[in-house]
């Protein structure tokens, strides 16, 4: 790429606002999800610029032709973005072998957030036709060492007489030669060259292909996925790595069920959330989020916008480990938690059974609690009828979103106000009603806009405020919140 220059002296406003540019320069307009600049070319054609920011002009070089859009990737800057900044991390960029693990770091952090609230409100308005009456401030915290959770890909390159562990190169299969990581936590990425080192020496450096990190609040735990089982000689360097780095080292010999501390004893990984006085026991395998530091202010200001009052009773749908029920169950009077998974439900369970105690030491007690394990991709709205009404709502699904969950709320609602071609009132439907108000989080600004279209035309709702939450920075990856109040 060349350096970034001015505009030449020959390209004068007038042109500028008549939408002339010099030949072979492109406007860039905006940013897409997968960070990539978006201009159009003069007939109309859109071009997607790989390492390209809005409100830059740019010339690039096409690689990829369809007959509505081109890919392309930066050859030159001809007038810099004010947003634009050097990257954080020397392995981050558009040259060969480059990481691939962010893909915003050439851009401010503020203008990263901008740039993912206006991917939301774009959903919200372009795929499900609602506008939040309000628009929340952007939850944003650390931008480097933030990245708690992580899954590092590890190779044996005989070719080079090394060994790789890091994330993969930019849209490529290969693992990046990472010497550091500064998403990582600063422990972490000093650990990245010693790991490689590790695996170097072991006899099963051949059939080791993941490593998978998972920090608590003083615990941080390293899962070793090992294709065969590993020698006498390989278990005591791993020991000796432990002591050496104070980490816990888990075993995966094959699926995630077969997870395993290799060494019993010592702390147990958790993470605090303090504003509540809870305390969440988690295996290194289990869902947590990302960056604890963004969780603890999203679970504050969840249960701040859900406002629960200790007469109402709390309905807490995809509750994985209890992140927000457990808080929950410090408000309300009542809270159920709904999740897929058996094997999360228990762990829920169990994390209850200790709040429990933690919080009456403290003279305090929690809600009655309980915990269902069902599938929320099939809801049906009997289904949810025979989970009893509740006040209000928490929902917090995976990527695919709450589509069945949201449709049978908004089918209860047609069949009530009698629309055309609405099913029957299911049994029991007139003692039940539907929450006065629902918070949402989501991971997936589309499937949220889709959700949320079915709330508010169908199911009787408003979306009263919205807003983005940087659980990643440097990464396109977009989190939000939404509430919905009945009208």
């Amino acid at each position: 790429m060349s350096e970034p220059k001015e505009l030449s002296p020959s390209y004068e406003p007038a042109q500028q606002e008549a939408g002339e540019l010099p030949e072979g320069w492109l406007s860039v307009q905006a940013l897409d999800l997968d960070a990539q600049g978006v201009a159009r070319k003069p007939d109309g054609k859109v071009v997607f610029i790989d390492g390209a920011l809005p409100f830059e002009y740019v010339s690039a070089n096409t690689h990829r032709k369809k007959n509505n859009w081109e890919q392309a990737s930066l050859t030159a800057i001809h007038r810099e973005s004010s947003q634009r900044v050097r990257p954080g991390c020397q392995h981050f960029g558009l040259h060969a072998g480059a990481c691939g693990g962010c893909k915003m770091q050439h851009l401010h952090v503020g203008g990263q957030v901008a740039v993912k609230q206006r991917v939301l409100e774009d959903n919200l308005w372009h795929l499900g036709k609602v506008r939040p009456q309000t628009v929340l401030r952007p939850i944003e915290g650390p931008a480097w060492g933030y990245r708690y959770r992580a899954r590092l890909s590890v190779r044996h390159v005989i070719k080079k007489s090394t060994v790789l562990v890091g994330f993969h190169e930019r849209k490529s299969r290969y693992v990046a030669d990472m010497v550091t990581c500064p998403v990582l936590p600063p422990h972490v990425d000093a650990m990245l060259m010693p790991m490689r080192a590790l695996i170097a020496s072991m006899d099963a450096r051949d059939t080791c292909p993941q490593i998978e990190l998972a920090c608590g609040d003083s615990v941080t735990a390293l899962v070793l996925r090992h294709l065969e089982p590993l020698s006498a000689a390989d278990i005591g360097r791993l020991h000796a790595f432990a002591a050496e780095h104070q980490v816990q080292w888990w075993l995966q010999p094959k699926g995630p069920d077969t997870v395993k501390l290799m060494e019993e004893g010592g702390e147990q990984l958790s993470y605090g959330l303090p504003d509540f006085g809870i305390t969440m026991p988690f295996k290194p395998t289990d869902f947590t989020q990302v960056n604890p530091h963004i969780n603890r202010v999203l679970v504050t200001r969840a249960l701040r916008l859900l406002d629960v009052q200790k007469h109402e009773r709390v309905i807490d749908w995809f509750c994985g480990l209890g992140n927000f029920t457990l808080p929950l169950a410090t408000q309300g009077r009542e809270v159920l938690g709904i999740e897929g998974s058996e094997t999360l439900v228990a762990r829920s369970r169990e994390n209850y059974r200790l709040n429990q105690r933690l919080v009456a030491e403290g003279g305090k007690a929690l809600a009655p609690t309980d915990f269902v394990a069902r599938n929320l991709f099939d809801m049906t709205p009997e289904m949810l009828i025979a989970d009893g009404s509740a006040e209000k709502w928490l929902v917090d699904p995976p990527r695919e979103g709450a589509f069945a969950l949201a449709k049978a709320l908004a089918d209860i609602e047609q069949a009530r106000i009698g629309a055309e071609g609405a099913a029957p009132l299911p049994p029991g439907a007139e003692k039940w009603t539907p929450p006065k108000r629902i918070v949402y989080v989501s991971c997936n600004p589309a499937t949220l806009a889709r959700d949320a279209g079915l709330l508010v035309h169908l199911g009787g709702y408003r979306c009263t405020a919205a807003g983005m939450v940087n659980m990643f920075p440097h990464t396109a990856h977009v989190e939000s919140m939404a509430v919905f109040e009945r009208d």
